[in-house]
């Protein structure tokens, strides 16, 4: 259960501290409107946290559990990741054109 709680933190903080790193979406706007990007980007982040967050959680179990292999957990993390990412990149735009 520590361990579940830990890898919970990491993860959420992981997703902020890159949340704050992450802006080259918003380079495809115009200067004035690179701000506001941001900060939708980052509530995105944040909106999908707690699914990143259970997702990891969901895997660390099966991988205890000798279900899936260090190997595989990894690529279906990343796959994860990768899928994440490309739908928060489409909401972005969504929101972005509302603005």
């Amino acid at each position: 259960m520590k361990e579940r709680l830990i890898l919970t933190m990491v993860l959420v903080g992981l997703i902020e501290g890159t949340a704050a790193a992450v802006d080259p979406p918003c380079d495809m706007y115009p200067a004035a409107k690179q701000p506001r990007c941001t900060e939708i980007w980052k509530d995105l982040y944040k909106e999908d946290g707690p699914v990143i967050a259970q997702f990891g959680i969901d895997q660390l179990k099966r991988r205890e559990a000798g279900q899936i292999t260090a190997e595989q957990h990894l690529a279906q993390n990343m796959d994860f990741i990768k899928q994440s990412t490309e739908k928060r990149l489409v909401r972005l735009k969504e929101r972005m054109a509302k603005e």
